[in-house]
């Protein structure tokens, strides 16, 4: 683990600090786990809003006129076709079919993508890059450290940003806009990683924390937004079943079993087809022509008491599976769990937790699902 000395810090960090949050070390970055309760955060963002720092994350610039092709040989899904303020939930796998990262493709004009990827996984999706570009004529930069990004999430964030941005009101999932505001390119999307609605901001890191008090005026005990910590961003995201790169997807794990089919074309590069096939495209038909030997479950445990990654699943004496990530719920009170199990498994099983087992219920996922 870094020191504390040699950890990256987030144009945010003063304002972590000024609201109290605990800081610890993510992916070298020194990141707000919480600032007062992982189970509070969790339900503000549930039921009013919340503000996460996620400027951790690599953003990565791709200019060129082989930019759009490159993408479509690294990615999985078609990047070509994409239309101007669109973004892309995609992957990037190895050879094998296992997933490198999952992503996001921005497309802000002819031949200019925005690329933003996990902390963890930055500086090898770049070398990667590198070494599979060829002769393909684009620039690649690293923006990551000269801008700043922040995810806005909840039931009351949209109507709060119309009273700043009033062009958010028209603004649909997976899209974006560019907005000066400050005299700064600020560029807003409608994605998530919570299960509730929202959007990120990505803006120029000096003037984050202007953004910040601009965006979310007074934040405060009264304040419909607040901030919220890495722990609250993990149980949003497992109760909204989305994967989480080194948990449900791994090198040694394929999109497919991870039920990410969306992000798949498999057809890609096909006759007629000028989005070019894409690396682990052929090991990827081969697991989808004979079916995943393991596919990505939800349980939810009898009791109070919580499963962790890599404890096993057993059915009848015989293990069948593995847990990849589980909380307490606080939406559901419940102990739920993901986990990859053999499949077609269903019903009961029993889940080892170091000193004994408890039983669970295989149930579909998500366990949580906003009302629309």
């Amino acid at each position: 683990m870094p020191s504390v000395e040699t950890l990256n810090r987030t144009p945010l960090h003063q304002f972590h600090v000024d609201h109290g949050a605990k800081l610890v070390e993510f992916a070298g970055w020194e990141m707000p786990m919480l600032y007062n309760s992982i189970i509070d955060e969790h339900r503000q963002v549930r039921n009013s809003g919340g503000l996460f720092d996620v400027s951790h994350m690599g953003r990565v610039r791709f200019t060129g006129p082989d930019a759009c092709r490159f993408l479509d040989l690294a990615c999985t899904r078609r990047i070509h076709g994409m239309a101007d303020g669109q973004c892309r939930y995609t992957l990037v796998c190895n050879e094998t079919g296992g997933c490198r990262d999952d992503l996001l493709v921005y497309r802000i004009g002819e031949g200019v993508y925005l690329v933003v990827c996990n902390a963890s996984n930055r500086t090898k999706l770049l070398a990667h890059f590198e070494a599979v570009r060829g002769d393909l004529d684009f620039e690649m930069r690293d923006e990551t450290t000269s801008t700043a990004m922040m995810a806005l999430q909840g039931p009351k964030v949209m109507g709060l940003l119309v009273g700043v941005v009033p062009e958010v009101a028209g603004l649909k999932r997976y899209r974006f806009i560019r907005k000066n505001i400050m005299g700064a390119d600020v560029l807003i999307s409608r994605t998530g990683y919570t299960g509730e609605d929202g959007v990120e901001v990505i803006l120029p890191a000096q003037l984050a924390t202007q953004a910040v008090t601009l965006l979310v005026s007074n934040v405060g005990s009264d304040s419909p937004v607040k901030p919220a910590g890495l722990g609250a961003r993990d149980t949003l995201r497992l109760e909204a079943a989305m994967a989480l790169y080194g948990h449900e997807i791994t090198e040694a794990i394929d999109p497919l079993s991870a039920g990410l089919n969306f992000a798949v074309t498999l057809d890609k590069g096909g006759d007629g087809d000028e989005a070019g096939s894409f690396i682990g495209q052929d090991a990827l038909k081969k697991i989808a022509l004979d079916g995943p030997r393991r596919t990505l479950a939800g349980l939810v445990l009898d009791g109070r008491r919580t499963a962790r990654q890599g404890m096993t699943i057993s059915a009848k004496g015989k293990e069948i599976g593995i847990v990849t990530s589980g909380c307490l719920s606080p939406t559901l009170d419940k102990p739920i769990a993901m986990a990859y199990v053999d499949t077609g498994t269903q019903g009961r099983v029993e889940v080892a937790l170091g000193r004994g087992s408890v039983a669970a219920e295989i149930v579909a996922l998500p366990f949580y699902k906003r009302n629309r």
